[in-house]
């Protein structure tokens, strides 16, 4: 099984993530600012302890691995860019060691050209951007950063994220009609999963949603 470098694993997402790729037989590196913080323990996982904003735990972490997920959010007191700036270093690290597939997690308020809108969609990126414009901006640049790098990148967008089991039945969209308002941690853990031997969605910004 391929191993996996993954950021933000002591995140909501990121826990259900860990957990379901270690269930499902994946070797998994997480790069974490505090190891107590990793409850689980397996043989197949390896805990580093450090920062994505600085590039050489970002390369201790992708070395030896085939692919990188991120689900690095913003917290408390995080630096503005901190997304974009951790993208940066995670597309240097992998042209240095040669992984050429990542997949990202970001909010559903990031566009992508094949959006279509509906009025409400409109009406929370507007709010989002007066409320809380420095994950709106981050996200945006760095979904930028991967668009430019060169690489097999895919961006998973995800609307209101919920605490639940999984119910499977997800929605695939854009920004469109057809796309929802919330959707189970879990079920987007199972999704971007999914996509380490999927290219499908490959360059482009799928939402998963109800």
């Amino acid at each position: 099984m391929k191993t996996i470098a993954l950021f933000g694993a002591t995140g909501k997402t990121g826990l259900h993530l860990l957990s379901q790729a270690l269930e499902n037989g994946y070797t998994v590196k997480v790069l974490v600012r505090d190891s107590a913080k990793v409850s689980i323990t397996h043989q197949n996982l390896t805990v580093i302890q450090g920062d994505a904003l600085v590039i050489s735990d970002v390369e201790k972490t992708i070395e030896g691995s085939d692919v990188v997920i991120s689900v690095l959010g913003h917290v408390k007191n995080s630096p503005a860019w901190v997304q974009t700036d951790a993208t940066k270093n995670m597309v240097a690290a992998m042209k240095k060691y040669g992984v050429k597939k990542i997949i990202s997690l970001s909010g559903a308020g990031v566009p992508f050209e094949k959006d279509e809108p509906k009025f409400i969609d409109n009406l929370v990126r507007t709010i989002m951007q007066l409320t809380v414009p420095s994950i709106i901006n981050d996200g945006i640049e760095h979904a930028k950063v991967l668009q430019n790098s060169g690489l097999d990148w895919i961006v998973v967008r995800g609307p209101m994220l919920k605490e639940g089991e999984k119910k499977g039945g997800y929605k695939v969209t854009f920004v469109d009609k057809n796309s929802g308002i919330s959707v189970n941690r879990a079920d987007l853990a199972e999704f971007i999963l999914n996509q380490i031997d999927d290219d499908t969605y490959l360059r482009q910004m799928p939402v998963v949603s109800y």
